[in-house]
């Protein structure tokens, strides 16, 4: 495949995925229809990190019934979410939006991978490096990923004795007894990730 062709066949994948409604994308990759949130805002009520979300929860909830994706995946609101799943366990409707919030980061990882804030991606990556290669966070790992990624190699340094002291920065990793499971998994993720792709170049008539 040429240059040219593998371009003209990204450039129809990301046409067919930009002309798919995130409605349909959210409710394939979750099995919940965003449709059934009537903005009660109980989530928003609860979430830890609403004062300083740019988007509430209960906005990016009818952002995607509007269908305004550009909105959702350029905003750093779905990143600041702490997972926590305040918001779900409040739901009157059972919509769960710690599970959508989750699936839109996906897909802004996978569509705008350039726009995303340039701290928050360094870290979801090395997050994901972490799980993958020890099923649990090895944190000095981590903190090491993210600052070589970053360039910010002396912030909170001071940090570093009192953690260590205290038990809180182990220096090797430590894997989970079931990593070959997780290993499974991220590979299961890429070659559903990779067919999907196949099956968009189908849709699209790309070469």
């Amino acid at each position: 495949m040429t240059a040219d062709t593998s371009t003209s066949s990204e450039t129809s994948k990301q046409q067919a995925r930009a002309h798919a409604s995130i409605k349909a994308q959210l409710k394939s990759a979750t099995g919940i229809n965003p449709a059934q949130c009537y903005q009660c805002g109980k989530c928003t009520a609860g979430c830890l990190m609403a004062a300083e979300m740019p988007l509430k929860i209960h906005q990016i909830l009818r952002a995607i019934q509007l269908d305004q994706i550009d909105k959702l995946l350029t905003d750093e609101s779905i990143w600041l979410c702490l997972g926590c799943e305040t918001c779900s366990t409040r739901c009157p409707n059972e919509v769960e939006p710690a599970r959508i919030i989750d699936a839109l980061r996906e897909i802004a990882a996978q569509e705008n991978p350039k726009e995303l804030p340039r701290y928050i991606n360094a870290f979801h990556q090395a997050f994901l490096k972490q799980i993958m290669r020890h099923g649990r966070i090895f944190e000095f790992g981590l903190i090491a990923a993210y600052k070589l990624k970053t360039g910010r190699l002396f912030d909170d340094v001071s940090q570093v004795p009192a953690m260590l002291t205290r038990g809180k920065l182990a220096l090797s990793p430590r894997s989970i007894d079931g990593i070959k499971d997780i290993r499974r998994i991220f590979k299961a993720c890429e070659d559903a990730s990779v067919a999907s792709d196949n099956k968009s170049d189908k849709g699209s008539g790309a070469p």
